[in-house]
């Protein structure tokens, strides 16, 4: 049985009820779902033509001119632009030619159906571009518009299935450097300025339109097709060994998705641009891909884990341009399945170009950890969240939908199998390309090539929220054989959710580990394949990395997880160690202890940042004071002596990460240090300037007694001016005097201070430290009340970043009582933001009991 087309459903009954019924459209701030619906059937055929003009200094504003063509089939209701400026930005608009009254109400501009035709109609506005997206800096600027942005930079239907092209001229510093989503075709100089003019776009959603003006370095390559790399890393080092791969690593997901989704490159053209600022990874403008600078360039002493987080993340931005740019989503409620798309298809383009990692591991280890941390919280929701109005669209992104979903996806792959997957995966592309497609088309699609009762299907992991708690019950005939061996799941929010899933266990013997397939369809399984089997050592649940959800753990049995082979069963029983320690199911000792265990035997990256970053969480976050002064000296010799061992450099770069964050002790201070000042090296550990950096970093908030010095030479050190830059934000937060720190938290409340929101998160997290908690704690009330105004002035990952570096660095009781206070004098902040708090505060809810039972 098809599903029915909920989004064209309400549709159709929404324009019968305007055209019978002659229903009034109601002006609300943002885009209403109503707005958005009505518009889409009243307006068609959209060409914006655009010009901004750029001046030499970043405080002037923005000339700027639009002229709008389209097509209108209904002058029932006025047409209604976004444009969330102040109404003085607005310096003319006329209709068809004739000059009429400026009318701007809650962010919109209001053109009155009388000025209009049915058919074709051009709007033409003068104004002054927004600031707010336009990310302007002193001698760059780029725009980033997603998800509802684009009506913060000029006058447009700000809404993703109105797709338009667009013609736009810039006119900037000579000595500037542009790029957009078409190619330039005039270029003429106008004395300190030139003015460019590029050729029509292909069709795109507003969130996608994108430029980026500024002196930038700029480098063409054609390694099948022609792009062009703007960036201004000055490294020469970083340039040399980065610059190819990028290109390649672009040509590369290009090829594979090609042939993936059978459909050719969609777009004019693929350039892109690093910015050493960028509030992301990257973004998929169409013809302008955007990324964060210090991701893409790298130098000999990058990990493989760096590169192939490099390598994913291209490959991510470059299937957008299939899922997302190609074939959009209608709705901002279904932002995910860009996301999910991009993710998923990334894993898949890993495998060819990276062919000796592990990707099993590597999807595991890229997706699992973040997807529960924010799934286990009381702030979690279901993969698809109900929006009402595009403003909130920014709240849905967080790593349920870009870590949750693929492993969703993954699971769905594995039920219907790769070739019907596949199959159906090509027939959506080639039916909504260059248009606009929700879930329930691609339900409708892949039913037809699978068995599988999709609706019910996706029902609970799309639908719904939360994971799966499983327990076992396991019975032994008197040869110690198996007689029963049923596996239960039960919803964590006690809901009587099931999740479909499949997944392996694995039974220890003392030579071998036997296998079994567990696929799971209801409340309670029979896994009859066990029946007969002696008595395991151990049982390995998850062994494959395939399942969602806690898994059962005998904590008396943790000793056999470093031991395993399977370097993916020994990730997932790593990872399903910590759920269990936070669910009580083991203590935090036993915990800690096997951890620190696997850090002296682990010699795959990938396992060892998983074990690490459990440790170092494990370690601020549920161990008291006591507890971390007793295992400090340990912990830091442990963790120095195997660095002198015979490792690999990966290894040893994520080995050396955890003893430089938990180096505070005078005697691995000390140690720290003389690696800093190059006094002594270790072996085969290769560091460069950002590694020099962090630990002057760290050893400012160790209170090293030259921290002052160490600080000012590490700033001498740098020669990149967007890096000085950057320190020199920072270096007030790292300051050994209190009252400088505090200043530094005071001086946010500003949203001028505010604008490089990466350096503001690292600028919190220096502040909201372990060891500076009790001197900054004062601050936690003032974080909480600025959180609505972030969400208002700041980019989608901002307010989440906020809470992360203030509130959700803390595990006392003084902080737990701070956030109550807070929601009980708050009842009606924002359940948005409600959600990202408690998504914050996961751990800091779960220390209260876990340092209960410690204590």
């Amino acid at each position: 049985m098809k599903i029915l087309h909920s989004f064209l459903v309400f549709f159709i009954i929404t324009t019968i009820g305007f055209s019978q019924s002659k229903q009034k459209l109601i002006v609300e701030n943002g885009v209403s779902e109503q707005m958005a619906i009505f518009r889409k059937h009243q307006i068609s055929d959209i060409k914006y033509g655009l010009s901004f003009e750029i001046p030499n200094q970043k405080s002037e504003n923005i000339n700027s001119s639009l002229t709008l063509s389209l097509t209108l089939s209904d002058l029932s209701e006025p047409l209604i632009l976004d444009f969330k400026e102040n109404s003085q930005n607005i310096k003319s608009v006329a209709a068809n030619g004739k000059t009429i009254a400026i009318v701007h109400e809650k962010g919109h501009i209001v053109i009155p159906a009388e000025t209009l035709v049915s058919g074709q109609n051009t709007i033409a506005i003068s104004f002054i571009a927004g600031n707010l997206s336009l990310n302007r800096n002193d001698d760059f600027l780029y725009t980033l518009l997603v998800p509802d942005r684009a009506s913060t930079l000029f006058p447009c239907f700000d809404q993703p299935d109105i797709k338009a092209t667009y013609k736009l001229s810039l006119i900037v510093p000579k000595d500037w450097k542009v790029l957009a989503g078409a190619e330039v075709k005039e270029k003429t100089q106008k004395g300190d300025f030139i003015a460019y003019t590029f050729g029509e776009s292909d069709k795109m959603s507003t969130y996608l339109f994108s430029f980026v003006a500024g002196k930038f370095n700029s480098v063409t390559q054609k390694t099948g097709l022609e792009m062009t790399f703007l960036y201004r890393e000055n490294d020469p080092r970083k340039i040399e060994s980065s610059r190819d791969t990028i290109f390649n690593l672009h040509q590369q997901s290009i090829d594979f998705l090609e042939k993936y989704t059978n459909y050719k490159f969609p777009f004019q053209k693929l350039d892109f641009a690093s910015i050493p600022v960028f509030q992301y990874g990257g973004m998929e403008h169409v013809g302008a891909i955007q990324y964060r600078e210090s991701t893409l360039f790298l130098d000999n002493s990058a990990t493989d884990t760096e590169k192939l987080n490099r390598a994913k993340l291209i490959a991510h931005e470059t299937s957008h341009m299939w899922f997302g740019d190609l074939v959009t989503m209608k709705w901002f409620d279904d932002v995910w399945m860009k996301e999910v798309f991009a993710n998923f298809m990334a894993d898949k383009i890993m495998n060819p170009i990276f062919p000796k990692v592990n990707h099993n591991l590597q999807f595991f280890t890229a997706h699992y950890g973040s997807a529960y941390a924010e799934d286990r919280s009381l702030g979690t929701h279901p993969i698809k969240q109900h929006l009402a109005n595009l403003k909130d669209a920014g709240s849905l992104y967080g790593s349920i939908i870009y870590n949750k979903a693929p492993i969703m996806m993954r699971q769905l792959e594995a039920s219907m199998g790769k070739e019907p997957f596949q199959k159906g995966i090509q027939k959506y592309i080639q039916k909504y390309a260059n248009d606009n497609a929700d879930w329930n088309n691609l339900v409708e699609i892949l039913d037809d090539e699978t068995p599988l009762d999709m609706k019910k299907w996706s029902e609970v992991w799309v639908n719904k929220s939360g994971r799966a708690i499983f327990s076992d019950k396991i019975e032994l005939d008197k040869n110690n054989k198996i007689k029963n061996f049923e596996i239960s799941q039960k919803a964590e929010d006690g809901s009587e959710n099931i999740w479909p899933q499949i997944f392996q266990i694995g039974l220890v013997y003392k030579s071998e580990v036997k296998v079994l397939n567990a696929q799971i369809q209801d409340k309670n399984i029979q896994l009859k394949d066990a029946f007969g089997l002696k008595k395991p050592l151990a049982v390995i649940y998850n062994y494959n990395g395939f399942g969602y959800g806690v898994f059962p753990l005998d904590g008396n049995h943790l000793n056999y997880i470093s031991g395993l082979k399977d370097e993916v069963a020994r990730a997932s029983s790593y990872s399903n160690l910590y759920e269990n320690m936070l669910t009580g199911s083991v203590s935090v000792d036993q915990a800690f202890n096997c951890f620190l265990k696997g850090i002296q035997s682990e010699e795959n990256e990938l396992v060892l940042r998983i074990i690490s970053g459990n440790l170092n969480m494990i370690y601020w976050r549920f161990l008291t004071e006591k507890q971390q002064d007793k295992v400090q000296k340990q912990f830091t010799a442990i963790l120095y002596e195997r660095l002198q061992a015979n490792l690999s450099a990966n290894v040893k770069k994520t080995l050396f990460g955890l003893f430089s964050s938990i180096a505070y002790s005078d005697s691995a201070k000390a140690r720290l240090f003389q690696i800093w000042s190059k006094e002594i090296t270790i072996s085969g550990l290769k560091l460069n300037e950002d590694d020099y950096t962090n630990m002057a970093m760290n050893l400012a908030i160790f209170k090293h007694e030259k921290a002052d010095q160490i600080l000012v030479k590490a700033k001498m050190s740098m020669t990149n001016p967007d890096k000085i830059k950057r320190f020199e934000f920072l270096m007030p937060s790292l300051s050994q005097d209190e009252k400088v720190r505090n200043a530094f938290v005071e001086s946010l409340k500003d949203d001028a201070n505010r604008e490089k929101e990466s350096w503001v998160s690292v600028g919190l997290a220096n502040v909201n430290h372990p060891l500076r908690q009790e001197s900054v704690q004062k601050y936690i009330r003032f974080s909480l009340d600025l959180t609505e105004e972030i969400q208002r002035t700041g980019d989608i990952f901002f307010p989440k970043d906020w809470l992360d570096n203030t509130i959700g660095k803390y595990s006392s009781k003084y902080a737990f009582d701070e956030v109550q206070r807070f929601l009980k004098e708050n009842p009606n902040f924002s359940p948005i933001l409600k959600r990202k708090l408690f998504m914050a505060t996961d751990l800091l809810f779960k220390a209260q009991n876990i340092k209960k039972e410690t204590e």
